[in-house]
């Protein structure tokens, strides 16, 4: 467990995250994930995923908290938080990395959590270094 003073900063955003996976709709794989998503505004955006039998159109807790957030106007953020009740912490899946990439920087904080009480702190460039973002390519 890491107690750096940024998780400890953000220890409520883990449970924001704890209550967003209670949400969770995992009826095929019962495998529930939580997020809470701070804007730079100050709001805070909860996602859970959500399976669907076809299993395609699923979406993970953290793109529904990034398209929560998007779809109410704000495109900035501070950080986010994804748990789930594993034996260690998770992480974003591809997908969610490369849509995290295109409204993180390195300034946003990143935690991992479990159930458990494990948490990792990291970064979008930590999870996904050489994302493809538009700025990077003059888009």
């Amino acid at each position: 467990m890491i107690s750096g003073g940024i998780v400890i900063e953000y220890r409520w955003l883990i449970e924001h995250a704890v209550k967003a996976l209670e949400h969770a709709y995992a009826p095929y794989s019962n495998f529930k994930v939580g997020a809470a998503l701070l804007g730079s505004s100050g709001k805070v955006y909860l996602g859970c995923n959500i399976e669907n039998a076809a299993y395609s159109p699923t979406n993970c807790a953290e793109r529904t908290a990034v398209f929560k957030a998007v779809s109410e106007g704000e495109t900035s953020f501070k950080a986010l938080a994804v748990v789930a009740d594993t034996t260690a912490v998770i992480t974003p899946c591809g997908v969610c990395r490369q849509v995290l990439a295109e409204f993180f920087d390195d300034q946003a904080v990143i935690i991992l959590a479990n159930l458990h009480g494990h948490v990792e702190e990291t970064t979008i460039t930590k999870l996904l270094p050489g994302a493809f973002t538009g700025d990077r390519y003059g888009l």
